[in-house]
């Protein structure tokens, strides 16, 4: 929000007026607005606030909540500048993996069952929402291995919220983008050959170049490209074609058959309501508008 300037416009008077962005009274707004609305504003299914740690730990979890891959997130709150939420944030990760059973008795007992079994412990995330961080808070999460994410927040008004990613890292093993490249073109080879592997190739750059802050999360039915919430989703290689699901509105596009589809309402792997088949190189460069509004959206 560092810069933005919003305005409400006046139609009838042909008027501006700027809405000055302010800090919320109390970090307990900042949260309970949040967890009213996790899914839409984060992506997360909400479980549980002010999650106690019990007597050895002696803390409270903000909020405790599910990503769309099934990764556990833990959600900590400050209402202005805090150097010690990262800190905090991370103590409560530790005790999570601790406490893997109570976590996913938690989820069954929210989500159901089959939530609980698709639980996935190898990226466990941290989201940190304040009013702002430092610029050692920014190198401190990019110099760690859990997966972070800053975001700072802002009020408009009375009716207007705005969410900043100011920085996020993936926890996963940092490898070279190249050798993410061969991984993938891999396990297109097994099915397709050459072409496939120069398809899933091109995807995985242009997905991970979009951006310093796109995470690669891996699930054995899609991989998912997250930025603060999952943005596309690559699903492993049919015979002839590669199908990626993208969180972008399918009204918004103009359909093209065989290249663009609306999946709303319809079962498949991964999130996003919009499917796109790519079966050549060519196919992945006329993705790439679709690719970038929906990295924008997220």
């Amino acid at each position: 929000m560092s810069g933005l300037k919003l305005f409400r416009t006046d139609v009838a008077n042909s008027g501006m007026t700027e809405v000055v962005p302010r800090l919320a009274e109390i970090e307990a707004d900042v949260q309970g607005l949040v967890e009213a609305h996790m899914e839409t504003l984060l992506g997360v299914r909400f479980l549980a606030s002010e999650y106690g740690t019990g007597p050895v730990h002696g803390g409270r979890i903000d909020s405790l909540g599910l990503d769309e891959n099934g990764s556990p997130v833990i959600v900590e709150y400050k209402r202005g500048v805090d150097a010690g939420v990262i800190n905090q944030g991370l103590f409560y990760v530790a005790w999570l993996m601790d406490h893997r059973a109570e976590f996913e008795h938690l989820v069954r007992d929210r989500l159901g069952m089959t939530a609980a079994s698709q639980v996935l412990w190898s990226g466990p995330r941290l989201i940190c929402i304040a009013g702002d961080f430092t610029r050692y808070d920014v190198h401190a999460v990019r110099e760690h291995r859990r997966s972070i994410d800053l975001v700072r927040y802002r009020l408009f008004g009375s009716d207007l919220l705005g969410l900043e990613a100011v920085a996020s890292v993936s926890g996963c093993m940092q490898v070279a983008r190249r050798a993410r490249r061969q991984a993938v073109a891999t396990a297109a080879a097994d099915v397709q050959g050459a072409s496939m592997v120069e398809v899933a190739g091109a995807v995985d750059e242009a997905l991970l170049g979009l951006g310093d802050g796109v995470n690669r999360v891996e699930r054995k039915q899609y991989r998912a490209y997250q930025r603060l919430r999952n943005f596309a989703c690559l699903c492993p290689p049919q015979r002839s074609k590669l199908l990626v699901y993208l969180t972008v509105d399918p009204k918004d596009v103009d359909l093209v058959p065989g290249f663009t589809r609306d999946v709303s309402g319809l079962g498949h792997h991964g999130t996003g309501d919009l499917e796109v088949q790519l079966r050549t190189p060519k196919d992945v460069e006329r993705a790439q508008d679709l690719f970038r509004a929906s990295y924008a959206a997220a």
